[in-house]
Formats: C-alpha cells, sequence, structure tokens
C-alpha cells in the first residue's frame, strides 16, 4: 500500500509541476562561420591561421628551383646553349620542310646527330633522330600534309 501512495503522490507532483513549467525554446538559427559564405569577416585571420597549421605542404625555397648553384655565368651559359640548339633546329627543320610546308624524305647529319626522315605508308613520313655516339635514337611519325 505504501508504495501504490507513494506512486500516486508522485505522478500528482509530476501533473501539478508540469503546467508550472514553461518552455523556453527559440527557433534554431544557422549562422555561417567562414566569412566567404556570408560569416562573420573577423573570422577570417582565425580560419586562415587554422588552415596554415594543418598545410602540409612546405613552398620550395628558391634554392631547389632551375638555378640553383649555378653562378650568372653558368646560367648565361646554358641559356646560350639553349639559343644555339634552337637555331640549329631551326636551320635543319628548315632544309627538309618544303615552302609549301610539306617534310621531304632523306638525311641530314650534324656532328653528334643523324636525322633520317623516310616515306611510310598512308604519305606519312618517319623521322628518326639517332645519337652518333651512344647509339641512342628516337622515332616519330607525322603526316606530310597530302
Amino acid at each position: 500500500m505504501k508504495t501504490n501512495a507513494l506512486l500516486k503522490r508522485a505522478l500528482l507532483a509530476c501533473a501539478l509541476t508540469l503546467p508550472v513549467i514553461t518552455a523556453q525554446a527559440t527557433s534554431l538559427v544557422y549562422e555561417p562561420v567562414n566569412p566567404n559564405f556570408g560569416g562573420n569577416p573577423l573570422n577570417g585571420t582565425n580560419l586562415l591561421n587554422e588552415a596554415n597549421a594543418q598545410n602540409k605542404y612546405k613552398d620550395p625555397s628558391t634554392a631547389s628551383l632551375g638555378t640553383s648553384g649555378q653562378s650568372t655565368l653558368d646560367q648565361f651559359n646554358t641559356q646560350l646553349q639553349q639559343a644555339i640548339l634552337s637555331r640549329v633546329a631551326s636551320s635543319i627543320s628548315s632544309s627538309i620542310v618544303g615552302t609549301d610546308g610539306t617534310l621531304h624524305p632523306g638525311t641530314i647529319n650534324t656532328g653528334n646527330f643523324s636525322i633520317a626522315i623516310t616515306q611510310v605508308t598512308g604519305g606519312n613520313l618517319q623521322v628518326t633522330t639517332t645519337d652518333k655516339t651512344t647509339g641512342a635514337s628516337t622515332t616519330f611519325v607525322v603526316g606530310n600534309g597530302q
């Protein structure tokens, strides 16, 4: 009987206190954090610092770029060599390309290289460049524009 009476009192106490407690709820409003998407602009610095802290990529130093360890004279010599090789390649290509823009079969020999242009099927030409000192060669096929 005692438990029954205690249960009734507990239920009565809950029933009497529930209407007294008022709900204090408001609608949930989303506010973006990132300033790029409408958030507070003052969050920008904090977000950037967090991104930098998580960034594992390190910017390569200028010493690790292509000119590392080269003096100005070495850089100049490298550029001069590239310019001369470009002129030689241009001279060779002008001797194998006709005025109408088509390639002419034949062989061109330079100091270290041999360039052979041969006719293959379908009007295409095969260009084979051979290094005379090592014997290594590369081959590619181009259309003759016919």
